[in-house]
């Protein structure tokens, strides 16, 4: 929910200054979706989003004495609503100017109706979505995988920017509860070939085992060191992290941490976790992209087939066709301090048996292929349904 706090000068009649308020305020909000908190701060700073309603000019010296009490609560973000009335825009120019120059950040929300609701809306969701990340334990199991090279995590920096802690967790602990973890036949009216079938109750041992791991370290999201999996146990993790996405719990493949920051990300702006998947073909001069990997969230598709693990053949892959229509492709570096996002269009799912499973093909930008050859943050990248460029910009 929304809270509106005002400050208002003692020159100003308040009662023609209520009067433009009122008629302000429910333009804006006109379903009454916001809490009014008037002068009143002491609990300022614990909605998903507040807002400092500049009501006339010459206020700017009660902000200024507000300020310190606010800093002492660690708000480092302030956004300034003004209905370019009785000279309350002026006024908010000032205090976003003194704002600046103390090195805090904040906005002048200003303009048509229109235009303040979507903005209000979009800086709520943004809102929402800091405080759903900010506390996170993010589950490491058995390391990232050898080849990740570039795709290292910095815990320091994650905590500092979400509050984020990694738990790093051995991959026997995993082998043990997969030992001990009950099994699931294949469902017998789902067509799939024999080797698929005979590895499909493996498969959900993989998937209850890590939810014991969840459980026990009271993890928020997970990223696992899938392939070694194929040399001790004969099975794959793409069951297990389909319906742990679909489920709404970012779960990513091969260790990768920056690939499931942009997944939990994704969940919290979003409601999906996205598609995990690495590029395998770029067109750059059309900005044609074949991106695949061999698990999916299952609530990203339209329908669904049980497989091979591409590369080993063996144990149970995910091949998904996802809806045609909007994306975004996104991407955030192990320290958080560099990100990639570009929209575009799915155009077509396609099958190649050389490849991992999922396969789609996507419309960018050519300047926007071209990043994946020039200045890539790794190999994986998320696809999000959408277009949510804005917001992820707005959130980093």
């Amino acid at each position: 929910m929304t809270a509106v706090y005002t400050i208002t000068s003692g020159l100003h009649d308040e009662a023609s200054v209520s009067r433009i308020s009122d008629q302000f305020l429910n333009g804006v909000f006109p379903d009454g979706n916001y809490t009014f908190k008037g002068v009143e701060f002491a609990d300022f700073g614990t909605h998903d989003l507040d807002l400092i309603y500049v009501r006339t000019g010459g206020a700017e010296g009660i902000f200024k004495q507000l300020l310190p009490e606010m800093l002492a609560r660690g708000i480092e973000r302030y956004y300034l609503l003004t209905s370019g009335k009785s000279n309350s825009l002026a006024a908010s120019l000032e205090i976003l100017s003194y704002l600046r120059q103390r090195g805090l950040t904040g906005e002048v929300l200003h303009g048509s109706e229109e235009y303040l609701r979507g903005r209000i809306e979009a800086l709520e969701t943004v809102a929402k979505a800091r405080k759903q990340l900010q506390g996170s334990r993010i589950g490491i199991i058995g390391q990232p995988s050898d080849w990740l090279i570039a795709s290292a995590a910095d815990p320091v920096r994650i905590m500092e920017k979400l509050s984020a802690k990694l738990v790093e967790i051995p991959m026997e602990d995993l082998l043990q509860e997969i030992a001990r973890a009950p099994k699931s036949d294949a469902p017998a009216e789902v067509p799939m070939a024999e080797s698929v079938r005979k590895s499909y109750p493996g498969a959900t041992q993989i998937y209850h085992a890590l939810g014991v791991l969840v459980r026990k370290y009271q993890l928020t999201a997970l990223t696992l060191r899938c392939f070694d999996l194929l040399t001790s146990v004969g099975n794959t993790g793409c069951l297990a992290l389909a319906s742990f996405n679909a489920d709404g719990f970012p779960a990513s493949c091969e260790g990768d941490v920056p690939a499931l920051l942009s997944m939990m990300i994704a969940q919290a702006l979003t409601g999906c976790t996205g598609f995990q998947a690495n590029p395998s073909r770029i067109d750059v001069e059309t900005g044609k992209i074949l991106f695949a990997h061999c698990t999916v969230p299952f609530n990203m598709v339209t329908n669904w087939q049980y497989d091979t693990h591409f590369e080993s053949g063996i144990g149970v892959g995910i091949h998904g066709e996802l809806p045609e229509g909007p994306v975004t492709v996104f991407k955030v570096s192990g320290k958080l301090d560099r990100h990639f996002a570009a929209e575009g269009e799915l155009l077509y799912n396609q099958y190649e048996d050389n490849l991992c499973r999922t396969q789609v093909v996507l419309q960018l930008k050519p300047e926007d292929a071209k990043y994946f050859l020039t200045n890539p943050i790794g190999n994986h990248h998320i696809i999000i349904p959408g277009h949510c460029k804005a917001l992820l910009e707005e959130l980093l």
